[in-house]
This record gives C-alpha cells, structure tokens and sequence, in this order.
C-alpha cells in the first residue's frame, strides 16, 4: 500500500480479505470477462456461427485479468474516456480471434450491472455465515447464563429482574430477524441478463434476424451460465436502483440491531457485570493504566451508524433515475455498494469476536440484586403478612415507612440498603422473619425467564439455523487492528 494516499480504512485496516476481494478491481474486471465469456457461449449455442470455438477458448484463457492488464487499460481509459470499452480493447488484444466478437449486441450495463448483481450475492454469500456464528455464539452463552438472576432496567432505572441469559435472547431474537431478511434479499437477486441500450433487446433481435425466442433463449442461457435462478424479466438501461434499496435495506437493519447490541455491553462494563474480552497485552488508555475499555463495542456503534446512513443513498438514488436510466447513479454506487458490504462484515467479524468470549461477573451481579432486591420484594412480603392473617393496608404502611427510611440511608448518607434489617428489627413483621430468606431469593424473582431461555434456544434458534449447520464452528476470531 501506498503511504503518501488515502485509502479507506474500510478495506485497508478493518475488513475480511474474501469481502475486500470480491470488490477489488482485479475480480471487477475480471468478472466482466467471464460476463463477456459466457455471453458469446450462449450466442454461439442459440445460433450465432460467426463466433469460432478458438474464440471462445482464448477468451476462457484469459478470464483472470493480469496486473498488465489492468493498466494497459487504465491507460487505454485515459484515451477513449470509457472504462468498459477500453477494457473490451484490451481483453481483444490477448484474444485476437475474439476481438471482433467481444461485447457483441451487449451495451456497458451488461457488465457493469450484471457484475454488481454478482458482487452484491457474493457478498451475501460472506457475511451470512458470520451472522449465523454469532447467532450460535449467543445462544450458548444465553444457555450457559439461563438461571442466573440479573437486575433488569427500563428507563436505565432498576427494573424487575431477568437473566443473563434471557437477555441474551432479545440479541439472538433481533439478530435471527436480520439472517432472514439477509437471506430473503440475497435470493431474492437476479441478474438483468441481456437487455441492450434501453431494455428492449433490439440489438439482440438483429443478431437473431427478428427472432423473439432465440432472444429469450440468450437470455435464460445466460443467467444459467453465471449460476442464477432468475433473470429480471423488464429492465431499462439498468437494473432498477430499487433492487439496490432491497439488498441493503437488510444491511441497515441490522446495522441497528449491531449498535443496540454493542451499546448494551458497553453499559454493562460500565456496570462491571459483562464485558466485552480484553487481550492480555491490550491498553486501555495511553495515560489511565488500568482502564478496560469496551472498544470492540465501540467500533461496532461507530461502524452501525455508518451502515445505516448508506441506506438512504440507495433511496435517494433509486427516487432520481430518469425513463430508462441516468449516470448520476454512478459514481454513488461505486462508494455506497461496496462500503455497505465492508462495513456489514467488520462488524460481523468484530461481534464474532467479542460473542467468542464475553465475561460474566456474578459476584457484582449479586452485590447489585442484594442493593435493589429489599425494595422489589416489599409486594412478596405485603402477600406473606396477609397469609399470616395481617391487613393488606396496614401493612403496605408499615413497609412504606421502612421503604422511605431505607432509601434515605442509600440516598442521603450512601450507606447500604438496609430494609430487610429494618424488617427484621420491626415486630410488626414478626410472623414471617423465618420466611424472609425465602422471600428474597434472587431465583423467585425472575418469572419464566429461564424456561423462556431454553425453549426459544432449542425451537426457534435451532430451526433458523438447521440450514446453516455447515458454517457454524466454534473457533476464535481474531480482532483486526
């Protein structure tokens, strides 16, 4: 690399070599070939004898572009001012039988667009895998922390309890949403095939000498050739930008369900109950030596609003193309497209990263329950008293009193919540001082959360992921720089 230029650090410090590859200009232009490859083998089988078998041997010879190649083209751009068609010069010259066939009937978008198409399901076919690892990771972390009570917030305020694991399956149940949508997106992608200068395949209808279905069959032959279900059956110029809203609407959404995982583990390390891993020689802070800070979250909400930014690039493109196409699609695309990708698997990579060994810390979960649990179990012991024959109401003031006493202890003097010894101390309470341990277990307080846990790990998880079992491994992701 080059230190005297920019480059993003989206491909050059953060992302997967397999996804900054499938972007790279080598596999770019090198797809166009196989593009141009595959189109002259389905014109030769429709009917289109000018095209010999030596034609089509050079060109299957020459389908990985050289470093010489690409810039003998770049040069050759510089002079005609059209990358596809300097290309098509370029690839003709180590082809000479197929020079005078390369991009036949074809206009730019048959590679430009069809590539892309390309590029958007191979990426897919990156970051699915990642995403179910990180499914699988969670699931038995929330397995491994089902039974363990944890104070529960809403409003950031202490809330009814839960568990470790329970909560984990709010993570796993956003995520499983975003695996569907990814996948649904990722078939749902076509290819435009072969529809000429505006969509109407009138130059291919020449070729053929006006024959509808030998257009078809070039058409269908093409699509199979590059290994898709389905070819877009109308097009204009280009593939409608609205396809490019369908595959990285996913990506946006899970861009969010990313920083609201992120952020919970970040206020969780400032609670010293979870924390992301932390490598043994890792610094926390240039001055503050014995920081630990979540940096790992943080670079996933910081890489999540990005993510969700670029989505409202596809809608603003998509909402401005003129009739059959315009270029002020370009340029965007060839940022947002990409960037989208890289920035969807860094993240993956780094939750794959911090799912792999997220720590626990119960003894702190404890202290914190043992802090807030006085005033949350006041109902269990208001229904006790009545058992024992007590008055509901002349009770509920008893444990009002003491409540507001305590709580000035923890306020005001930032001393501990000693309710329970207030209870204690209180003959009023008397009839159920044996049963108080009873009544402040953590387990009792934590409703279905651990049965929620095992059956939405063993249905629902187990379901979604049963068709994804070949990706799922267990072996630690490094963190990149």
């Amino acid at each position: 690399m080059s230190y005297d230029s920019y480059s993003t650090p989206l491909s050059s410090r953060y992302a997967s070599k397999e996804m900054s590859q499938i972007f790279s200009l080598r596999n770019r232009f090198s797809t166009w070939r196989k593009l141009w490859y595959n189109l002259a083998i389905a014109e030769k089988e429709v009917g289109l004898s000018i095209i010999s078998d030596e034609a089509i041997e050079q060109m299957k010879n020459h389908l990985e572009i050289t470093d010489e190649e690409i810039e003998a083209a770049s040069k050759e751009e510089a002079i005609v001012r059209h990358d596809v068609m300097a290309h098509v010069h370029v690839f003709g010259n180590v082809c000479p039988s197929a020079s005078g066939i390369i991009h036949l009937g074809a206009t730019s978008c048959f590679v430009t667009d069809n590539a892309d198409l390309i590029f958007l399901r191979d990426a897919y076919d990156v970051i699915i895998p990642k995403l179910v690892n990180v499914i699988n990771r969670l699931s038995q972390f929330a397995l491994e922390h089902k039974d363990l009570p944890v104070l529960g917030w809403t409003h950031f305020q202490p809330a009814q309890l839960t568990t470790v694991g329970k909560r984990a399956t709010l993570w796993i149940q956003e995520l499983l949403w975003d695996l569907r949508n990814m996948e649904r997106a990722r078939n749902d992608i076509g290819l435009r095939g072969v529809k000429g200068t505006t969509g109407t395949q009138a130059s291919f209808l020449s070729l053929f000498h006006g024959d509808h279905d030998k257009v078809e069959q070039l058409d269908q032959r093409v699509v199979e050739l590059l290994g898709f279900e389905h070819v877009y059956p109308v097009t204009g110029q280009t593939y409608s930008r609205k396809i490019d809203i369908d595959v990285l609407s996913p990506l946006a959404s899970f861009g969010a369900t990313a920083h609201k995982f992120a952020t919970d583990i970040r206020l969780l390390a400032n609670l010293k109950e979870v924390e992301e891993p932390f490598e043994k020689s890792q610094i926390g802070s240039s001055a503050m030596a014995y920081k630990r800070n979540p940096m790992r979250c943080e670079r996933v909400c910081s890489l999540a609003r990005h993510l969700g930014g670029l989505f409202s690039d596809a809608v603003q493109t998509a909402s401005v193309q003129w009739f059959e196409r315009t270029l002020d699609d370009s340029a965007i695309r060839r940022i947002s497209l990409p960037s989208a990708f890289l920035t969807a698997d860094i993240l993956l990579s780094t939750m794959q990263n911090i799912t792999s060994g997220l720590v626990v810390y119960p003894k702190v979960i404890e202290r914190r329950i043992n802090s807030e649990l006085p005033f949350m179990a006041t109902e269990n012991i208001i229904m006790a008293m009545v058992e024992k024959g007590g008055s509901r109401q002349d009770c509920h003031e008893e444990i009002r009193v003491l409540s507001h006493q305590a709580s000035a202890v923890v306020k005001q003097e930032g001393g501990d919540n000693d309710l329970i010894e207030r209870v204690k101390n209180t003959e009023y309470f008397k009839p159920i001082w044996g049963e108080l341990d009873q009544l402040l277990d953590p387990k009792t307080f934590v409703g279905r959360a651990p049965q929620q846990t095992e059956k939405f790990i063993k249905n629902d998880v187990a379901k979604a992921l049963e068709p994804f079992k070949q990706h799922i491994n267990d072996e630690t992701v490094s963190l990149s720089v």
